[in-house]
């Protein structure tokens, strides 16, 4: 079973100070899900205040969804400045295997040793180069079928051996992640999590608003995805959507006043 010291993690002590560079279409969603647990965003794309910024930031935050050139030329200046002096740093794959382009930004990030590397399960299928019936940013279900999670795995474990500082994590039915020692695979959440925009980029935020804090790699992604589905778990029975999507976001601000870790679902090897 999962074993870490979630009752510690949330709210965030001391408001971490988490630089994202995101994109448009969940911006605000992600800024206000950071406020929720207590962490501090700030959004920040001008390659020309990274070098003051990075003095006062604790983490990054790179998201490649609706990537343009002028975007493309910030995620990179910021990932090598991340590299250079150390920053956390969470890549959100978004979209990864949809172009050549999507594809070359996405591993000119990852060469730059991040933290943590996340995407849905057939975002991480292209990543490792085996093939997926995804279309556009979401998932596909056929990716998700027993035999192409174990092979899956099997990828993301030959992949730390090409990038041993960097964590993988693959989310969808179940959550998939696996560092140089070890695996995991979580199991908390529900399906309507998939039918709502913006909950990748949300978990990203989570694990760069821990990494923030001082929390470890490992406990931080864990925590993170647990604890959004978690939140998702908790605003199931809200009739529509529109609703569920209202309450999920509600839940990051309530939940953590409950034991919320005794709920966590998954096992580690």
């Amino acid at each position: 079973m999962i074993k870490t010291n979630f009752s510690k993690i949330f709210p965030l002590a001391d408001g971490p100070l988490v630089h994202c560079i995101t994109n448009e279409v969940t911006c605000e969603t992600v800024a206000n899900a950071l406020l929720y647990v207590g962490a501090k965003p700030i959004m920040a794309s001008d390659f020309r205040e990274f070098e003051e910024l990075f003095q006062k930031t604790d983490s990054l935050l790179l998201n490649i969804g609706h990537l343009s050139e002028e975007r493309e030329k910030s995620l990179i200046a910021a990932s090598k400045l991340a590299n250079k002096v150390q920053k956390p740093t969470v890549v959100d794959l978004v979209g990864y295997g949809v172009s050549r382009v999507r594809d070359q930004v996405g591993r000119s990030l990852v060469e730059e040793k991040p933290s943590v590397v996340k995407g849905n399960i057939s975002e991480l299928r292209n990543f490792c180069n085996l093939p997926s019936y995804a279309r556009g940013v979401d998932g596909s279900e056929l990716d998700q079928r027993d035999e192409a999670i174990e092979e899956l795995i099997e990828a993301m474990q030959n992949l730390v051996r090409s990038y041993p500082q960097t964590t993988f994590l693959a989310t969808g039915s179940q959550d998939i992640i696996v560092d140089q020692k070890h695996g995991w695979r979580l199991t908390n959440g529900v399906p309507a999590l998939d039918r709502f925009t913006g909950t990748g980029d949300i978990v990203g935020a989570l694990i760069a608003a821990l990494l923030g804090s001082g929390v470890g790699t490992t406990d931080a992604v864990i925590s993170a995805v647990s604890y959004f589905n978690l939140c998702g778990e908790q605003a199931k029975d809200e009739i529509g959507l529109a609703a569920f999507r209202q309450e999920t976001l509600n839940q990051l601000s309530v939940l953590m006043e409950e034991d919320w870790w005794t709920e966590v679902k998954g096992w580690g090897k």
